[in-house]
């Protein structure tokens, strides 16, 4: 996506990445005729996170930077754990994030039919051999980094042989797991993957696209390359664990005598208090720790999506945390500090209280209510104002409210006097309690009528301001209180004994009843607010007419930083 500026407004320059350093200096060499293409290859095995979002918003950028092309293409190698559910969300996903493929939407099944000549190719050029070892039995021969693996007994089978064998294994003669295709490479390799690894293994399984058409599918290991070598990829960009994968690309690209893409490893994102494995969050999903792939407690963007983060806040966290060319860990609360900078500008300010305790105005007549006139945003003056009900009883947080208070408690507590946000001063006069349990139930207060904007007595100072809601108009609604998944930041660290699940905040969920100001009753499905002095909040796609649910998005301060400090 190309950065836009208002007219007269220049963005300062910014230092390039090490990627754009390569890239630019390709271009100045003229490489590839000065073409840059890359892509996004996401495997439809689940849904993407953060993490992708990162990549996403990296291979895209450049694309859009450079005046070149980015194309979005599917690996889908295995069509045991593919879904078309996941295909969907993962271009719904894409899209949301304000990036496009035009018309360069690709799937490696695209090329099943080329990939299979390539592999004919590597048998005929003596670079591949079928090899009857069960998977079990590969593992056990591929020896240790500092051990050379054995050779295969099968690996010297001769090119007509394994031609016969490999166009057999085509035709669904065998079952799964009888032979496999195997790259003839080196067997004593420091580098693991080059020592005669998988190219093709036999699965009878119906392919979300291809149907029943294969009962052989190629190892990403083999299609990955290879496919961006048939896209005419310029800059295949992937994340530091492939590294190691390289010297196969280049190898196979090499035996097979096709075009060769550059392939650049950046560091890929670890993000405090989370998790990132794919199989990790199936298993929250599967196990129900979770409500499901969008939940708004998952790194997931889907989960972030209703949780309420914004495609701006997103690409502008990709942005500042950069392109690294070493593995480290970001804290989250950089993300947190995005989405708050972005809903500060764009957010309707509203009154909510999620821990009410009614407060009765004991001068203010019975039956009158007053319109009182509230900014909707002072960030964005074009947003206007609107008109909130003011009447006898109110609710304002019990936290509010202290009947014995320490110096610097600035809020409501007896005899003193406080402003109520867009309204009055009031002052508290007295508490009711319950008999049996000592809790407070009613404050008592008197308002001074002449203190309401506009009046005489308006800019009177007073040290507390609190935020209330007229409990006759209040918009009763279900608040969903949603914080970090995990109460470690490296959940992926586990002590001894642990895995990452022991490590689950069981308070990453709390369920409140909130009553919130009218204004908010014809609120739809992903509108966003600041609940003032709360945090930012969401209409979630639960909500129906009548029945608003609300997801906090994030609180108006990093509670967890505090928190720690005070350790």
């Amino acid at each position: 996506m190309e950065e836009k500026k208002s007219k007269g407004e220049e963005k300062p320059a910014r230092s390039l990445n090490f990627i754009e350093e390569i890239i630019e200096e390709d271009i100045r060499k003229g490489k590839n005729d000065g073409r840059i293409h890359t892509r996004f290859p996401p495997e439809p095995n689940g849904y993407l996170h953060i993490g992708h979002a990162k990549s996403i918003c990296l291979n895209f950028g450049l694309g859009a930077r450079y005046h070149g092309m980015t194309n979005l293409r599917f690996d889908d190698t295995n069509p045991v754990k593919e879904e078309v559910e996941y295909v969907d969300s993962i271009m719904e996903d894409v899209h949301w994030l304000g990036f496009d493929w035009g018309n360069r939407l690709f799937y490696a099944s695209d090329y099943f039919d080329q990939l299979y000549d390539f592999a004919v190719i590597l048998i005929r050029r003596g670079k591949a051999y079928v090899c009857d070892m069960h998977a079990e039995e590969i593992s056990a021969t591929r020896g240790t980094p500092t051990r050379p693996g054995i050779e295969s007994p099968y690996r010297n089978r001769t090119m007509e042989e394994n031609l016969d064998l490999f166009t057999r294994m085509r035709a669904g003669e065998f079952p799964d797991g009888a032979r496999v295709l195997r790259a003839k490479i080196d067997m004593a390799s420091p580098n693991m993957h080059i020592r005669d690894p998988i190219l093709y293994r036999i699965l009878h399984a119906s392919h979300h696209r291809t149907g029943d058409a294969w009962c052989i599918y190629p190892m990403y290991d083999f299609a990955h390359g290879q496919s961006d070598s048939i896209e005419r990829i310029t800059h295949s960009i992937c994340t530091l664990e492939f590294e190691v994968h390289r010297p196969l690309y280049d190898w196979l690209i090499r035996e097979i005598g096709i075009y060769a893409p550059r392939q650049i490893e950046f560091a890929r994102l670890n993000l405090s208090y989370t998790v990132m494995s794919k199989r990790k969050l199936l298993e929250l999903v599967k196990e129900k720790h979770v409500s499901g792939w969008d939940d708004p407690r998952m790194p997931t963007i889907s989960g972030l999506r209703r949780r309420g983060y914004t495609p701006e806040s997103i690409r502008n966290f990709a942005e500042i945390i950069g392109v690294a060319k070493r593995d480290n860990m970001i804290d989250v609360s950089l993300l947190e500090f995005c989405i708050r900078e972005d809903l500060n500008k764009r957010a309707i300010r509203v009154m909510g209280v999620l821990n009410p305790v009614r407060v009765i105005i004991d001068n203010f007549p019975d039956d009158q209510v007053e319109e009182m006139e509230a900014v909707n945003n002072p960030e964005d003056p074009a947003a206007g104002t609107r008109r909130v009900p003011f009447s006898k009883e109110l609710y304002i947080e019990r936290e509010d409210f202290m009947e014995d208070p320490p110096n610097k408690f600035f809020r409501l507590a007896p005899g003193r006097e406080v402003r109520l946000r867009s309204a009055f001063i009031i002052t508290c006069e007295s508490v009711e309690k319950n008999p049996e349990t000592g809790e407070i139930t009613v404050i008592h207060c008197t308002y001074d009528p002449m203190t309401r904007s506009g009046m005489p007595e308006s800019n009177r100072k007073v040290k507390g301001t609190l935020h209330w809601v007229s409990a006759r108009h209040a918009v009763v609604s279900e608040v969903r209180l949603y914080d970090r998944l995990f109460c470690v930041p490296n959940p992926d660290d586990p002590e001894e004994g642990k895995t990452f699940k022991d490590y689950l905040n069981p308070d990453s969920l709390k369920v409140v009843k909130g009553f919130l100001e009218p204004s908010i009753r014809d609120a739809k499905a992903g509108n966003k607010f600041q609940f003032e002095r709360l945090g930012y909040f969401v209409v979630d796609i639960d909500s129906h007419p009548g029945a608003l649910v609300f997801n906090r998005v994030v609180p108006l301060r990093d509670s967890w930083s505090r928190a720690e400090n005070q350790k």
